[in-house]
């Protein structure tokens, strides 16, 4: 039996739900997840999705892949996607947890290359206050920012989110290199076509490509690309692709004043009943409701 099929795959600690928000990362504090589990977080791993831990009061222990860790806080934690991670923390922790969706990794990795550093499973002490303060307090407004912005400044939040994020992974970035990282072994063929098959969805979900067509982009038959997608990732490779249309279909619907047709065209839909049929197949309720629904409509 292989990892894949021995190791659970959660997409939020344990949680099987959708991305619990349009937004493209999302984050709590280790007490606010930890606590509900007795301080232990199970062995799992994420297909879409990686996490950045600060620590700064408590301690305990990790397991990220084949690195064993025992956290001293001040410190912070990076698990990438697809990395096998447990924590033991002792009751006393305080931090938090940013988690950030495939998607605005992706970007990152576009506008900086530092962001290179998300892919590197690893244990940063913040020895020093000039390393830990800046961390610091550039979560802890994430935390403000993500929890606390009031309702109608959305547009500001979304741009101020991707700020604090971006400035987060450069002072990570800085912190790494005086650190030497462990090398993850060579990822098997198919984790590979997986993560392909990922950054594929990424550049081409607005267009409505069918799943066997993006198979033949990574060169491998839909069966295949669907059976990996079920041992990796616990959905069908059709459920992958249309997970990513309805996330940015949240978005649109939350953070633009875009008519439902103008949202429909941009995601590639044929006409806006076909997208609102999609929708509300998938969610239960119609764009419109969606919308609704959302505080200050």
């Amino acid at each position: 039996m292989t990892i894949a099929q021995t190791v659970p795959v959660f997409r939020l600690y344990g949680e099987t739900r959708d991305w619990p928000t349009p937004d493209l990362l999302h984050c709590e504090t280790i007490a606010d997840r930890s606590l509900p589990h007795g301080w232990q977080i199970r062995p799992h791993r994420h297909t879409d999705l990686m996490h950045l831990l600060l620590l700064t009061r408590g301690g305990g222990s990790a397991h990220l892949g084949e690195l064993t860790c025992r956290l001293t806080p001040p410190a912070l934690i990076c698990v990438p996607a697809a990395v096998s991670h447990d924590f033991h923390f002792s009751p006393d922790t305080e931090g938090h947890i940013v988690t950030l969706a495939r998607p605005l990794v992706e970007k990152l990795q576009q506008r900086l290359p530092q962001a290179q550093v998300l892919h590197r499973a690893n244990h940063y002490a913040l020895a020093l206050r000039a390393e830990q303060a800046p961390l610091t307090a550039l979560i802890k407004q994430l935390h403000t920012e993500y929890r606390h912005t009031p309702m109608g400044q959305q547009e500001g939040r979304e741009v101020m989110l991707n700020a604090l994020i971006e400035a987060v992974v450069l002072q990570l970035w800085r912190r790494a290199r005086w650190q030497p990282h462990h090398h993850r072994p060579t990822s098997r063929r198919g984790e590979q076509h997986l993560q392909r098959y990922q950054a594929l969805i990424e550049t081409c979900f607005r267009n409505q490509p069918t799943v066997p067509q993006l198979a033949a982009g990574i060169g491998i038959s839909s069966a295949h690309l669907n059976e990996i997608c079920r041992m990796l990732a616990g959905r069908s490779a059709l459920q992958l692709l249309h997970e990513r249309v309805l996330l940015e279909a949240r978005r649109q619907l939350t953070y633009t004043r875009h008519s439902i047709a103008t949202v429909s065209e941009q995601l590639g839909f044929s006409e806006p009943g076909y997208f609102t049929r999609f929708f509300k197949r998938h969610t239960g309720e119609t764009p419109r409701a969606f919308r609704q629904r959302l505080p200050g409509a």
